[in-house]
């Protein structure tokens, strides 16, 4: 029998503006999953979004192939974006109560970076940090149609949502496999981190520290500075596989 052997670590904070805390985070090492969610709408409407993605997935069981467990976390996603579709037309003036979502899921010599919205998926690898995801937002859709940085920089929506979980009846939910490398380090992220520390900064964190200790210093940079949104760090470091000849150590 071979096991894949993971550490992590993650933390939330309301930071220094917000009165609630609309992200949530799940931290599941030994499941190989892991997910940041941050949640948007009125009052606690966000709280109640990022939460419920949270509870669909700590009662997940993963299945015995990638594909199936891939297929079953987006039948689960799209329930809840369609209940949260729902709650938003009950509603009085509210037009979206809904999530982003960045799911890291492991199995053998892989792993599926699964997303809605502009929380941030990376890896850390050889002492370089790359993100893997690509925001959800409108300003990625002015890059992608070539739009100057200065231009993007200036244009008012450049940070407004195209997707997330609950924004819209098509859900969509975006894919990208992974291999994994002994030594490699995940990091997932709401976009309140981004907003104050860039990556170079992350990534000179991560060529020095441990993983706990890493992540408090990524957090305590981010509150150093003006912490305008709610923020959220996940860590998660593949340490490598090992064989067991067999389960009752016989």
């Amino acid at each position: 029998m071979t096991l894949t052997c993971w550490e992590s670590y993650g933390i939330t904070h309301t930071g220094k503006i917000r009165k609630i805390n609309q992200d949530a985070f799940l931290d599941l090492a030994d499941s190989q999953l892991w997910l940041v969610a941050d949640g948007m709408g009125g009052h606690k409407d966000g709280e109640y979004a990022s939460n419920a993605i949270v509870d669909a997935l700590t009662t997940f069981i993963p299945e015995q192939t990638l594909g199936p467990t891939v297929s079953g976390i987006h039948r689960k996603l799209q329930t809840i974006n369609q209940t949260l579709c729902d709650l938003a037309k009950k509603g009085e003036g509210q037009e979206i109560i809904g999530s982003t979502a960045a799911i890291l899921l492991a199995y053998n010599q892989y792993c599926v970076a699964l997303w809605s919205g502009d929380s941030r998926i990376y890896l850390f690898r050889k002492g370089k940090l790359n993100q893997i995801t690509i925001d959800h937002n409108y300003e990625s859709f002015l890059i992608a149609n070539g739009v100057s940085p200065e231009d993007i920089k200036a244009h008012p929506f450049a940070q407004s949502l195209t997707h997330a979980i609950g924004s819209d009846e098509e859900f969509f939910l975006e894919a990208k496999v992974q291999e994994i490398r002994p030594g490699d380090i995940f990091l997932l992220c709401s976009d309140g981190l981004n907003k104050e520390v860039a990556d170079m900064e992350i990534e000179s964190i991560l060529q020095t520290t441990a993983i706990k200790e890493g992540v408090d210093q990524i957090m305590e940079l981010c509150l150093l500075r003006r912490a305008r949104d709610n923020v959220t760090v996940v860590v998660t470091h593949f340490i490598g596989r090992t064989h067991l000849v067999s389960a009752n150590g016989t």
